[in-house]
């Protein structure tokens, strides 16, 4: 698809502050793009005051009744003190927005930088945060957001990857070892016991946490939706294994301040990340119309790509037969 037929084209400067306009506000001509692929997001200078950011969503990706689930979610923890970044609501209570066929979120600017996760005072503050956070989500399911499993996670987007991406040589290679790997996964998950499944951030890289001072604030519930605790723990591990033990004691000495954390729960890491590997090479194939992800993700569906991806892979199979992490 050519870059000019793209629906996002559409968001000129122009067209963005008519759009944060529309809602009261006077822009004072400055925008800024940030990063962000799946949606767009722009931060825009106002004649009074700080400057707001705008998101726009995606067309087509989520319904008006999963957006504003996300921000009722936002909203009920920031109304519990909690530092998130939540949507801003206009004076009839409105929080999702439309113009010019787009939906659009308006947000307070919120600075900082990347946590540093290698910092174990560092996870035990993030530790009770999420403890808190999750201590809320599980007061009642979401309705209209998804679950996180291995059937749209990990099936779907493999059968997108074979069906359409995959090239010929290695097609026989990457069917075989995601046969694999998922055979695992689905094992894991059914052997893991009763799992409890909650609301979560569902996405927590270091990327959606901005911290400021001593504390950090959540950002980006985009990818918000059920799924068990220990997802928005795992990918703030890293390191060989006694780092990771160490890094999952300090989380969880804050998080159980909070919410208890059911340790059966680590068996489904390892899970986890295989499921996020496919999901993450499925999300880049179906957004490979949009003229942004050619451009910035140049290395993917290269023949080196899909190399390297399959031994990744045959590696996370590997992983899956280890022993889940120990509490110490």
């Amino acid at each position: 698809m050519q870059e000019s037929t793209h629906a996002f084209q559409a968001l000129t400067p122009s067209f963005i502050m008519d759009a944060v306009e529309s809602q009261g506000f006077v822009c004072d001509c400055r925008t800024f793009a940030l990063n962000s692929y799946e949606n767009r997001v722009y931060q825009v200078g106002l004649e009074e005051g700080q400057p707001l950011i705008a998101k726009f969503y995606r067309p087509e990706r989520w319904s008006d009744e999963q957006i504003l689930e996300e921000h009722i979610f936002c909203l009920e923890l920031a109304e519990h003190e909690l530092p998130v970044v939540a949507p801003i609501r206009n004076a009839a209570g409105e929080s999702l927005f439309q113009h010019g066929g787009f939906r659009f979120a308006l947000y307070p600017r919120q600075g900082g930088h990347a946590p540093e996760f290698d910092n174990l005072d560092n996870l035990l503050i993030l530790g009770r945060l999420l403890g808190r956070i999750h201590r809320i989500g599980a007061v009642h399911p979401f309705a209209h957001r998804p679950t996180l499993d291995s059937r749209s996670f990990g099936h779907a987007s493999v059968e997108l990857i074979v069906e359409r991406f995959i090239p010929a040589e290695y097609r026989e290679s990457y069917a075989a070892v995601t046969c694999q790997l998922l055979e695992e996964v689905d094992a894991i998950m059914a052997d893991a016991g009763p799992i409890r499944y909650i609301r979560t951030h569902g996405d927590c890289h270091a990327g959606n946490i901005l911290w400021r001072g001593d504390a950090p604030h959540f950002v980006d519930f985009d990818d918000a939706r059920m799924a068990p605790a220990v997802q928005d723990l795992w990918m703030m591990l890293s390191g060989d294994r006694p780092r990771q033990v160490a890094q999952l004691d300090a989380l969880l000495e804050g998080y159980n301040e909070f919410y208890d954390f059911h340790p059966r729960e680590l068996r489904l890491v390892e899970a986890l990340r295989a499921l996020r590997m496919l999901h993450h090479s499925a999300w880049l194939a179906r957004r490979w119309d949009d003229p942004t992800f050619p451009r910035n993700f140049p290395w993917f569906n290269t023949v080196r790509y899909w190399g390297e991806q399959i031994l990744h892979l045959r590696e996370q199979v590997a992983a899956l037969s280890e022993p889940p992490l120990e509490l110490l």
